[in-house]
């Protein structure tokens, strides 16, 4: 068991580069997912209606809704995979896994898993596809007939043509798509805690996660002494380089493309008045890698702070009022995740209620969890993954009433 643990973090880290710690917590988590739906699959409960007539008797059956098709990103490769698969596993279904065309390996290794635990062939299947045939692969699933359910994890524009396509067949689906987080810190909060909270939400798997952190709103009253602990910790703590290096923190970016992103947000940002405290370019290493980077005197006109980054930048705006900061906050169409530090109890509560996100860390800036329901608002997507909640994605509820009695 640990040599399969540790070889499959291994090709974890070859395939996107993550730092192999990363990747091995990364195959804990993903092992969570199934051994917390190996025991909610024995808590699929029906129901007993009381029925309006003497002579009838009403109940509920859940049911697996048949063959889920998965379509998952590469920044997790193996815990993308196995938050949907246990659910549906558990729930009586089959899955077609279509994993993301950057990380096929991690899918066809928990294919082999599979195969050694015992699963049924034609129950785990993998269709791993080139770039070139990503988006027709992609289309058939959506559209065969034989597919009852799909659950897709990635962007909001991929997952709105899928939509597109499961519409023609009226599937489920489930919809985990893009983030802008908000990070907000307020006077009162504890700024050490706020700064080890910004650097986990910020710069894990180098900033290419939905619920990273991509814009920071600080209260004015402590906007000075936050940029520059946060800029101290970023120097001190984060250490780029090859993702098989032990003290390694930061790999590499997926491709060039999500570094060019990085480029072209803090040029905008730059060029409109935003300053540079600590990073700003390629790393040394070259090619793929990238400084952590942090900008301050940043606007809500730039466009680090209008899309989502997915790169190690963060920029760093400062706010005056409550009010203003939830309004910035909510301005975006996406709400995935959301974090704020404050330690007046009421502003926590306010707060808490009235950001337009699907999950809020209040002095915590680290919170998945298998315990706990994954998703969001707006068109941050659709359904729960995880929790209690995640099986029910896999079921359809049969009403059966039994008259003549």
């Amino acid at each position: 068991m640990m040599e399969n643990k540790e070889e499959l973090a291994r090709i974890i880290t070859a395939e996107n580069g993550k730092p192999l710690k990363e990747a091995q917590g990364e195959i804990v988590y993903s092992a969570s997912f199934l051994e917390w739906f190996a025991e909610e699959a024995r808590r699929i409960y029906g129901d007993v209606i009381p029925a309006s007539a003497k002579d009838r008797r009403v109940l509920v059956l859940k049911q697996p809704v048949g063959v889920a098709a998965v379509i998952t990103p590469w920044n997790f490769p193996s815990a993308m995979i196995t938050r949907k698969v246990g659910a549906a596993l558990a729930a009586g279904c089959t899955v077609v896994v279509k994993p993301a065309e950057d990380t096929p390996l991690s899918a066809l290794a928990l294919g082999e898993l599979a195969n050694q635990a015992g699963i049924p062939a034609g129950v785990y299947n993998v269709v791993p596809c080139s770039r070139q045939q990503t988006a027709a692969v992609g289309e058939v699933l959506c559209t065969d007939p034989l597919v009852s359910k799909i659950s897709f994890t990635g962007s909001t524009a991929t997952g709105k043509i899928l939509l597109k396509h499961a519409a023609g067949t009226v599937k489920r689906v489930s919809m985990e798509l893009g983030g802008h987080a908000p990070f907000i810190v307020f006077d009162n909060a504890n700024v050490d805690r706020a700064v080890a909270g910004a650097l986990a939400s910020k710069y894990r798997n180098s900033g290419q996660t939905c619920v990273c952190t991509n814009r920071f709103l600080v209260q004015k009253g402590i906007h000075d002494e936050f940029v520059e602990k946060f800029a101290k910790a970023i120097e001190k703590e984060l250490h780029v380089g090859n993702g098989f290096d032990a003290k390694t923190t930061q790999g590499p970016l997926i491709n060039e493309k999500a570094v060019e992103k990085v480029e072209k947000h803090i040029k905008d940002a730059v060029s409109q008045g935003a300053s540079i405290v600590t990073g700003g370019k390629r790393h040394s290493l070259g090619k793929n890698f990238f400084e952590p980077t942090l900008l301050s005197n940043v606007t809500t006109k730039m466009l680090c702070t209008q899309e989502e980054t997915f790169g190690p930048l963060a920029p760093v705006i400062k706010f005056e009022t409550e009010a203003e900061a939830v309004a910035i906050a909510n301005a975006a169409n996406v709400g995935l995740a959301g974090y704020f530090y404050s330690q007046d109890p009421a502003q926590i509560w306010r707060v808490a209620e009235q950001l337009e996100v699907g999950m809020v860390g209040v002095n915590e800036g680290i919170i998945s969890s298998v315990e706990c329901p994954f998703g969001g608002v707006k068109e941050s997507g659709l359904g729960r993954e995880g929790s209690k909640y995640g099986i029910d994605e896999y079921l359809e509820i049969k009403y059966v009433c039994l008259g003549g009695l």
